[in-house]
């Protein structure tokens, strides 16, 4: 029997390289670089104010960065201008915010449609995509509750489905746990890891929060001078 060829390793989905970012003549961050594959989830941590959400927007091209590169699988975000930028963003990234974002005077289920209405998907499917993460995230049941009829945890969770809805290659979580108890925390954190697991999304989460970072496969620490470990 011929031997089994050996599985080659995955592409990065994301691979950051010499980064540095300025606000005027101040220096955030330099000489940023690592690399994060599909289906695996990276915590960034490091000093209040160093700069780790600055990077999170950098990463999502909503930020401009002043040396460096940064590639998304076969993009190159550095080329795009702004509307370019825009388009990729829809199609290829999610982002769950601590303060969750969810628009108030929309459904759950209509926060949730929202980036698969802005990419065009037709109604019938859309609406069996939003109900399958309903389910996966624990809210099934509650899509057409509005925001204010839900606890801080079931508003991640929805953050979260919303982010994940369109099956984006990368995820960017900002402190996707900072304003939750540590009982919730947990449960937001079991959704996001899952979800993110079964997509094979690359996550990248920033938190102060130990037990978020624990449950990562590589915690990076983000300084003023780069990143730790070093790439």
């Amino acid at each position: 029997m011929t031997p089994a060829a050996p599985t080659a390793p995955l592409a990065a989905a994301l691979q950051v390289s010499q980064l540095a970012k300025h606000y005027g003549n101040a220096p955030v961050f330099a000489g940023v670089s690592f690399a994060v594959a599909p289906g695996e989830f990276v915590a960034i941590v490091g000093d209040s104010g160093v700069g780790k959400s600055t990077l999170l927007n950098c990463l999502a091209g909503l930020d401009r960065w002043d040396a460096g590169r940064i590639r998304h699988g076969s993009t190159d975000l550095g080329a795009l201008d702004e509307t370019q930028r825009a388009v990729w963003r829809r199609a290829h990234v999610g982002f769950v915010f601590q303060a969750f974002h969810v628009l108030p005077h929309l459904s759950v289920a209509q926060n949730v449609a929202l980036p698969l209405m802005l990419l065009g998907w037709p109604r019938a499917r859309r609406e069996a995509r939003v109900q399958a993460m309903l389910q996966a995230v624990g809210l099934d049941g509650l899509g057409g509750r509005l925001p204010q009829q839900l606890s801080g945890g079931q508003l991640q969770r929805v953050a979260i489905a919303r982010a994940l809805a369109h099956r984006p290659p990368l995820l960017l979580a900002d402190e996707p746990t900072g304003n939750l108890d540590p009982d919730t925390a947990a449960r937001v954190m079991d959704a996001l890891i899952a979800q993110t697991r079964e997509h094979g999304t690359a996550l990248v989460l920033v938190t102060h929060a130990p037990a978020a970072a624990q449950r990562a496969d590589r915690v990076l620490r983000l300084t003023a001078q780069g990143m730790w470990p070093p790439a």
